[in-house]
């Protein structure tokens, strides 16, 4: 029992699709970490220059202070560790331009994709035509239809 249940667990795992699947988490979790690198230090310093010498990963707003030190507090982690409660907005927007990027990335990858396909879609030779009579498919060098069985010119 435990064999065949082993057996059908195997072919499970090295069907195509399992195995595609695998490959791209993996190198979706690789494109992640590349996009948020390029996103923190990459745009963010420049877009905070322009905005007034401003570090986005240190905005927040405190919405309980910390017991250890009442602030006002110079950054992100110094209010984090004076146990300040803190809705931190410059990590947000930090993530939601990663995640436009990387949404933009596969919607761009996936067009590319599609329009590959699309080119070995159409250089497939045509092998059916249509009856004239019932508008079956049938093979080009067919005389008569097997369907409704109409002599074909």
């Amino acid at each position: 029992m435990f064999k065949n249940i082993w057996t059908e667990f195997k072919n499970f795992l090295m069907r195509g699709s399992v195995l595609d699947m695998a490959v791209g988490i993996i190198i979706g979790g690789a494109f992640t970490k590349i996009v948020n690198s390029m996103v923190a230090d990459v745009m963010m310093p420049p877009l905070g220059l322009l905005m007034g010498k401003v570090d986005f990963s240190n905005w927040f707003i405190v919405l309980k202070r910390g017991v250890q030190d009442a602030g006002p507090y110079a950054s992100l982690s110094a209010a984090q560790a004076a146990g300040a409660t803190t809705i931190n907005i410059g990590n947000f927007l930090n993530s939601l331009i990663s995640f436009v990027i990387v949404g933009a990335c596969i919607f761009m990858l996936i067009k590319m994709i599609n329009r590959i396909n699309r080119r070995k879609a159409a250089a497939a030779p045509v092998t059916t035509k249509s009856c004239p009579y019932c508008c079956t498919d049938i093979p080009l060098a067919a005389t008569r239809c097997p369907h409704c069985t109409s002599e074909l010119k």
